[in-house]
């Protein structure tokens, strides 16, 4: 099992949408950058565990946690024209972007703001934190996730 960071606006793709889905679960679509679609495509996996981060909001924070229910498949929103994520150079043959299905698992009862992940040195070296950590998709180590579970009082904590 690995641990991950999905970044996503809230106004896009909340926690809360995603717990109101049917069945609690969605695809993670849309992903258009190189570095989150080879983790989508070749290292998430069915059962790894995925903070939930709401960007581009203030503040920002991790909202809660998700589950992978569904490995790395073609994002066939690349090939429907009318679509927001539409892309012409994506070829169903070959696709270029990749998608995972998740599953909500717990929305914190106490939002850990990135200020605050800032100010535990316990989180030093988590991706999300250094300079240039702008994937939206990232990989967290086991120790760093479960720190941030348990700063947030989360019920789900696995092991």
């Amino acid at each position: 099992m690995k641990f991950w960071l999905f970044k996503t606006e809230p106004d896009v793709f909340s926690i809360d949408t995603l717990a109101s889905s049917p069945g609690k679960t969605a695809p993670w679509e849309g992903v258009r950058g190189y570095g989150a679609r080879n983790y989508l495509r070749d290292e998430i996996k069915k059962k790894d565990l995925i903070l939930f981060y709401h960007s581009s909001c203030k503040p920002p924070h991790v909202a809660g946690l998700a589950e992978v229910v569904k490995e790395g498949y073609p994002d066939h929103f690349a090939f429907d024209k009318k679509h927001k994520y539409y892309d012409p150079k994506s070829d169903p043959q070959k696709p270029t972007w990749f998608m995972v299905d998740v599953k909500f698992k717990e929305k914190f009862s106490r939002p850990i703001s990135l200020e605050e992940l800032r100010s535990h040195g316990q989180l030093k070296g988590m991706v999300l934190l250094q300079p240039g950590g702008r994937l939206s998709i990232q990989p967290v180590s086991e120790e760093h996730f479960h720190y941030i579970c348990k700063l947030a009082g989360a019920k789900g904590l696995p092991g």
